[in-house]
């Protein structure tokens, strides 16, 4: 079991999180065993005003929090809004592996961004910090980086950097066809209710124990 702690000055950006850990997952199952689901998403969400999701609570308290930290949500969307903009305007869900299509299709029905670490690949437990500057980030499909100070970011025991809070994750700890044992990370900023974040959590780990015979090692756990 991974351990999370979240600074002072992190929490004082008004963030927390959900989570929890399913082990012993199947990520070769074939991505046709989500289709059900997916084509009910995507079938759901098609006629969705792209322009009505601006003012989507959820979205907005996103987009809040994006400026707060200084990115531009109207150019680097949230994730949820991002997929389900995706939807909206016809097109079909991203297939990737089926432990990520899982977490797409909860942050699609949701709105809230969720995070997939290989749980094996993480060195002691996690943190939520602000970045001091100079830290090196290697995005997925993007070249390494360093990092400006006073950006929360997610490290390991190692100092590592796994994700940019809460829309970017390094190629350090993603999830790929080996993978086995997944932590699952909700990200929570204010004016989101927790427990919609919690729920998210729980829908991923519920899909992962149905679709990929894994099992949940603990109940979510909300963290601030």
């Amino acid at each position: 079991m991974k351990r999370l702690s979240i600074s002072e000055d992190v929490r004082r950006l008004g963030v927390f999180v959900a989570m929890t850990e399913v082990s012993n997952v199947d990520a070769k199952r074939p991505l046709d065993t989500l289709d059900d689901i997916i084509r009910n998403l995507e079938e759901k969400y098609a006629s969705q005003d792209v322009e009505s999701l601006r003012n989507d609570p959820v979205v907005r308290a996103y987009r809040d929090f994006y400026w707060r930290i200084g990115i531009d949500p109207t150019k680097t969307r949230p994730s949820g809004e991002a997929l389900r903009r995706r939807l909206a305007r016809g097109n079909k869900l991203p297939r990737i592996n089926i432990v990520v299509d899982i977490g797409n299709i909860v942050s699609a029905e949701t709105l809230v961004p969720i995070g997939l670490y290989d749980r094996d690949k993480i060195v002691g437990d996690l943190h939520l910090v602000m970045s001091k500057g100079n830290e090196e980030f290697l995005g997925l499909g993007k070249k390494k980086e360093k990092l400006d100070k006073g950006i929360p970011i997610l490290v390991d025991d190692e100092g590592k950097v796994l994700h940019i809070y809460p829309h970017r994750d390094s190629v350090l700890t993603s999830i790929t066809l080996n993978v086995k044992n997944v932590v699952i990370i909700g990200a929570g900023v204010p004016n989101i209710d927790e427990n919609l974040v919690k729920y998210a959590v729980d829908r991923v780990a519920d899909l992962l124990e149905k679709v990929c015979n894994g099992k949940r090692e603990y109940n979510t756990m909300v963290i601030r």
